[in-house]
C-alpha cells in the first residue's frame, strides 16, 4: 500500500561552490489546500544548513517526503558500472556517496573540487576547459530513468557533463554529499525502502511539476505572481502570499511541494516501469517518471 504522508516539501538545489548559494530554496507544503510557504532561515540556506534540517526532521520523526532537485546517482547500467575500466568504481549509489564523500572531504561548503580532480575521476567528466577522454561526447551518459525524462519531452542532461547554463552534474554530486552524511537517517527512494513513518528523500525533477500545472516545457521556469497562482490552482492549491521576490528557485520550489502533495499517493509513480532492482540500486529514479 503507498503510504500516505502528511507533509511535502521540495528543496530546490544548487552546486555552486560558495557558502550560501543564491539558487537554495525550501517550500514546505502541509496536508490540504493552503499554499506551500518558503522556509528560509536568517542569512539564507546553506547545503549544510539543509543536511542539518533532514537531520532535525528525523530526530523528530517528521511525517514528510521531501523532493531534492538533484540526481542522487550516476549512469551505471549503459556500462554496468560508473567508471568503466576503474577497479575501484562503486558497485552502488551508497558506495558512490562514501567516493564522493572521501575524496571531497576537505572541500569547504560540501563542494567536490576534491573529487573532480582526481586523475581517475576526471577521465570521465566534462569540464570547462579539461574535457576527460572517457567522456563519450554529444549529450554523454544518460541513466535509464533519463532515458524515459526524453519520452515524456523532457530535455534531461547528462551528470557527466559539467559545461553549459543546463549542467546538474556539479550539483548533483554536491548533493550526493549531503545522502552520504545523512545514510542510516533519512532514507532516499528507491535506494532504501520506504519506512512506514518519518521523513523520506526523492528524487525530484521541477519541470515535471510544472508541465502537470499546465506549463510547456519551454515555459517551466515562473517568475511572477500570476503565472505561480496559476500553477497551484491546477494543483488543487489555494493562491500563495505574496513573495518578496519571484524567482525561478523559489517557484520551482513551491510549486513542486504542491505537486508533490497532488500525487505522492498515486501507486504507479512508485511502480515505474523502467526500474529494475539493479537500477534501484545503482542508479535511482526521478519521482514521477513512469
Amino acid at each position: 500500500m503507498t503510504r500516505q504522508f502528511r507533509n511535502f516539501a521540495c528543496v530546490d538545489w544548487s552546486g555552486q561552490a560558495v557558502a550560501r548559494p543564491a539558487g537554495l530554496a525550501v517550500a514546505h507544503a502541509a496536508q490540504g489546500e493552503a499554499s506551500p510557504t518558503l522556509l528560509r532561515p536568517d542569512g539564507g540556506w546553506s547545503r549544510a544548513g539543509i543536511c542539518d534540517w533532514l537531520a532535525r526532521l528525523a530526530e523528530a520523526k517528521s511525517d514528510i517526503i521531501v523532493g531534492l532537485d538533484l540526481s542522487p546517482a550516476l549512469p551505471f547500467a549503459d556500462y554496468d558500472a560508473y567508471f568503466p575500466g576503474w577497479d575501484r568504481s562503486p558497485s552502488d549509489a551508497h558506495a558512490l556517496w562514501r567516493l564522493v564523500e572521501d575524496y571531497a572531504a576537505q572541500d569547504a561548503h560540501l563542494s567536490v573540487t576534491g573529487f573532480l580532480g582526481h586523475a581517475e575521476i576526471r577521465r570521465h567528466f566534462r569540464q570547462l576547459g579539461d574535457c576527460g577522454d572517457l567522456f563519450p561526447g554529444g549529450a554523454g551518459r544518460m541513466r535509464v530513468c533519463e532515458r524515459g525524462q526524453k519520452k515524456m519531452g523532457l530535455s534531461p542532461t547528462s551528470c557527466f557533463n559539467l559545461v553549459g547554463a543546463s549542467q546538474v552534474g556539479k550539483s548533483s554530486l554536491t548533493g550526493m554529499r549531503v545522502l552520504h552524511r545523512l545514510r542510516g537517517t533519512v532514507p532516499v527512494w528507491p535506494f532504501d525502502p520506504v519506512p512506514s513513518s518519518g521523513p523520506l528523500i526523492v528524487e525530484i525533477y521541477t519541470t515535471v511539476a510544472a508541465m502537470a500545472a499546465g506549463r510547456s516545457k519551454s515555459r517551466a521556469k515562473i517568475r511572477d505572481e500570476k503565472g505561480l497562482n496559476d500553477a497551484l490552482d491546477a494543483l488543487d492549491s489555494r493562491t500563495s502570499p505574496r513573495l518578496a521576490r519571484y524567482d525561478d528557485h523559489s517557484t520551482d520550489a513551491i510549486i513542486t511541494a504542491a505537486w508533490l502533495r497532488k500525487v505522492a499517493h498515486q501507486p504507479a509513480l512508485w511502480r515505474p516501469t523502467g526500474m529494475t532492482d539493479q537500477v534501484a540500486r545503482t542508479e535511482g529514479w526521478t519521482f514521477g517518471i513512469v
